[in-house]
């Protein structure tokens, strides 16, 4: 799809997204996780310092960045870049308590695909494997957002409304900020972690950029972050976090539900 005129960059709407956000924690440094994916992947996290994790994956054994984020209780927001895959960021959603674990592989494509988004994102729930055994549900895709308006207040110059259009797409506006007046409908992917607790990801179409957020609606807090291309080609994987406000709901007839 090409990009209007005014349409703004990546960089652009990007800055000033972390104001509202929750702080990175460094309770995790020292302690390690065994997260043992549904697909079959294994990966090992030794976590050596606030920013640094060592991590072990079949025969790959390497140090990278990580940032922990305490998002609710017993749970943590962890996103890894890598710097042998720069066009690759993995976020592990993390509850050491029910020991259950939700994956988002976010890749930046080398090549454009004609009609679909050029960032991508791949989604493996996991255990992180102990005694006991994991309780609770399975991370799993949910229907529960659909219908659902919201206010996303990333800070003083960054407000964001989104609408749940289906189990596939949503829309957004910008009412205060860069992005001003633009809007767009874009492919969505939504997770119900646990309970009053999300994973919501999005894939845009006009500009190279996906997302990954963790609601927690008891805290009524998204905390998250962007991975797309700068208008100079470079990869970018921006923090991102906001207030939520619940605005609407609409409630659809049984015959006439959305995808």
């Amino acid at each position: 799809m090409d990009k209007p005129a005014d349409w703004k960059n990546y960089e652009d709407f990007s800055v000033g997204s972390d104001y509202n956000r929750l702080k990175p924690t460094d309770e995790l440094v020292n302690r390690k996780f065994d997260i043992h994916l549904a697909s079959g992947d294994a990966m090992t996290l030794a976590f050596t310092g606030r920013h640094e994790v060592e991590w072990t994956s079949g025969k790959d054994r390497q140090t990278d960045w990580i940032e922990a984020i305490k998002v609710a209780e017993d749970v943590y927001f962890l996103d890894m870049t890598f710097r042998s895959r720069p066009r690759d960021a993995r976020t592990f959603i993390v509850n050491t308590r029910t020991l259950r674990v939700l994956s988002v592989l976010s890749q930046v494509r080398k090549e454009k695909v004609e009609g679909e988004p050029q960032v991508i994102q791949k989604f493996d729930p996991g255990l992180l494997p102990g005694k006991p055994a994991a309780i609770g549900p399975e991370p799993a895709p949910t229907r529960d957002l659909i219908g659902l308006r919201a206010f996303y207040n990333y800070g003083p110059n960054n407000l964001y409304e989104h609408i749940y259009l289906s189990s596939q797409r949503y829309a957004w506006q910008c009412l205060i900020g860069e992005q001003r007046g633009h809007g767009d409908v874009d492919l969505a992917t939504t997770y119900k972690f646990d309970e009053d607790q999300y994973v919501f990801t999005f894939r845009e179409f006009i500009i190279p950029v996906a997302s990954v957020f963790f609601y927690n609606w008891k805290e009524m807090r998204s905390t998250g972050k962007f991975l797309g291309i700068r208008s100079d080609g470079t990869i970018a994987n921006t923090p991102a976090g906001a207030y939520i406000q619940k605005a609407s709901f609409t409630f659809y007839d049984k015959k006439w539900q959305p995808v």
